[in-house]
């Protein structure tokens, strides 16, 4: 299946999709977390409105804005009440999806959710963050703190975050906040 294009206007009004080269420059932190299910009953999670309620272990509460066949958009509330608004740029049924994350009108990172089958009953997920932090300054200044600070806290917060899906999915049970630990950013 063709992947959709939603775009649309970002909070400051600039398109979306425009953006999208110039948040792939910025340095990136991934974590990918394998689990025992297949790719359609994965993307049942990870696509559904609503879903970081109880997968989210630090998220306070998850409400959709908008979710239909071609816009979908959340308010993400963390624990320490930091509000982002995610709003989905690219939607890959059953593959995947990419979206813009960040304070209402502030600046805003970019976010990849990419399904890989490795049999009919195991399949990757991976989550790429292109994090507005140091995004304005040069590479070759924000190396050494995105290296030594951005990424060792985007990787334990990405850890946390696919863990709660694998809670979920193997218990059926809201992840607990905090499970895995604090998260400074965000608890």
């Amino acid at each position: 299946m063709m992947a959709q294009r939603i775009g649309g206007l970002d909070q400051s009004g600039r398109n979306m999709v425009d953006d999208l080269a110039s948040y792939q420059t910025r340095h990136s932190v991934s974590y990918t977390l394998e689990y025992p299910v297949s790719q359609p009953e994965l993307w049942q999670l990870i696509s559904r409105g609503g879903n970081l309620n109880e997968c989210h272990p630090f998220c306070l509460e998850n409400e959709v804005i908008d979710w239909e066949k071609d816009a979908h958009s959340d308010r993400l509330v963390y624990l320490n009440g930091m509000t982002y608004i995610r709003q989905f740029i690219h939607w890959e049924e059953g593959n995947g999806y990419a979206l813009i994350i960040g304070t209402e009108g502030g600046p805003q990172s970019y976010v990849v959710w990419q399904l890989t089958e490795i049999s009919p009953t195991s399949t990757k997920l991976s989550i790429t963050v292109y994090p507005y932090l140091l995004a304005k300054l040069p590479k070759a200044i924000s190396f050494l703190p995105y290296l030594l600070y951005i990424r060792p806290k985007l990787r334990t917060y990405l850890k946390s975050v696919l863990n709660g899906f694998s809670y979920y999915n193997a218990t059926g049970k809201a992840v607990p906040r905090n499970h895995w630990g604090r998260h400074t950013w965000f608890s």
